[in-house]
């Protein structure tokens, strides 16, 4: 009998666990809000990539330290046609107005990569604010174009940053591909790196300042584009709203 009582137990415990999956599901699809259920919790999570059946994918460049290769990415950019999205940290925006204006006059997408490029998850609710309210002061007072996303420095999160950016009207934004570009890597292990982990609605993560960033990029460029996929800012690429997050950090269409 004692054995027959727990099971009746443990199934209402997973009875009641799916309903509340259920219920959280439909919540978080009719105000797409960053959240994924986990097993009895809600953790909110950022995009990482975007479920999509077209072959659209973005590429993105972190901006914190230096200029010296960026109007080579500027240029190879243009060259091949493609908008990409820059994320800027508030003192390289200070420090170098003339890159804001640059990169938004050719196009591209520009979003925010905090104010002092600090491990956020450490920070207060006043000091993320704080930190997001300034950077994207910094670019817009440059763009004239309010800023829609967020990355999050070092990758680094928790619930409290990524719900102060959305209460913020900020997507934030990581990534699926990583180059590695900010390590001693050659031009064609950057580029292979990309090349071969890339998939439908990813986000490729690059910085404007790597060594072999600007040489590797027309590789990855081309051979995508041979390879079908069209290049979009990020804006373009995610969903705004009625959507889902999967525990990968997978965008994907409400249904």
């Amino acid at each position: 009998m004692k054995v027959l009582f727990v099971r009746k137990k443990l199934a209402l415990f997973f009875m009641a666990s799916a309903a509340i999956a259920v219920i959280l599901a439909v919540l978080l699809s009719a105000t797409g809000a960053y959240a994924v259920f986990t097993g009895g919790t809600v953790r909110k999570l950022p995009v990482y990539s975007v479920e999509t059946s077209e072959k659209k994918i973005a590429i993105s460049f972190d901006c914190a330290w230096g200029t010296e290769h960026t109007d080579a990415l500027l240029d190879v950019l243009e060259r091949e046609n493609v908008r990409a999205t820059f994320f800027m940290v508030e003192f390289w925006a200070e420090k170098y107005p003339e890159y804001v204006k640059k990169i938004d006059e050719k196009g591209h997408e520009i979003g925010t990569h905090s104010a002092t490029h600090s491990y956020m998850s450490k920070l207060s609710e006043a000091e993320i604010r704080q930190e997001l309210t300034s950077s994207s002061q910094a670019i817009e007072s440059v763009t004239g174009k309010k800023v829609e996303l967020f990355r999050p420095p070092y990758g680094d999160y928790d619930d409290l940053l990524i719900e102060t950016a959305q209460s913020m009207g900020l997507y934030s934004i990581q990534w699926d591909v990583d180059s590695l570009d900010w390590k001693d890597l050659s031009a064609n292990d950057i580029a292979m790196r990309v090349i071969n982990r890339v998939q439908s609605g990813s986000i490729i993560l690059c910085h404007n300042n790597g060594l072999h960033t600007a040489e590797a990029l027309p590789v990855i460029l081309d051979t995508l584009k041979n390879k079908g996929y069209e290049f979009v800012p990020i804006g373009e690429l995610i969903y705004k709203d009625h959507y889902t997050i999967d525990v990968n950090g997978r965008q994907h269409a409400a249904a």
